[in-house]
């Protein structure tokens, strides 16, 4: 069943009353921690994950799965963000990670906080933490389909190569 506040929600971001959310409506609708506007790839990326028909939007039920999946992602960031900064650096993502059963070097989290910080300030907002780890899970789960005697290694040749 879908609560009164997720029909609230939904109504408000669908700005052109189709009853479907696009990408930019989700986008306009979400902010991070420190006031900016979430990134459009996070938004299509998040849209791509729960729109089953495949129409480039998501419906009311798909948009409550959606509201969920931020708002634990949220839960899981604050948890993390131990100084309250509204951001995550290279350690608190090394520790985020790690427990969530992955493990990377700090030198891997460093990476992925250089290739998703877009201000240059060496740490990731709410929706670039969000947008890295559906891409560790999409890849990871890439890689164990190839891994599939659980050895840690894959062979593949260019045409396999897929993100």
């Amino acid at each position: 069943m879908i609560s009164i506040e997720k029909i609230n929600v939904l109504q408000t971001v669908d700005q052109d009353r189709s009853g479907k959310i696009t990408a930019t409506e989700l986008q306009q609708a979400l902010m991070n921690g420190n006031w900016s506007a979430f990134n459009p790839e996070t938004c299509r990326l998040m849209i791509g994950m729960f729109d089953r028909d495949k129409s480039g939007t998501i419906d009311i039920h798909e948009f409550a799965a959606l509201w969920k999946y931020i708002q634990d992602w949220k839960a899981c960031f604050d948890r993390y963000d131990r100084d309250r900064s509204g951001n995550i650096d290279a350690g608190e993502l090394h520790t985020a990670l790690r427990e969530f059963g992955y493990q990377l070097s700090p030198q891997f989290c460093n990476i992925v906080v250089m290739k998703f910080d877009r201000q240059g300030r060496r740490s990731i907002n709410f929706d670039d933490f969000i947008q890295a780890c559906v891409m560790l899970k999409t890849l990871t789960d890439k890689f164990r389909a190839k891994d599939q005697q659980l050895v840690g290694n894959i062979r593949i040749n260019y045409e396999e190569f897929q993100c």
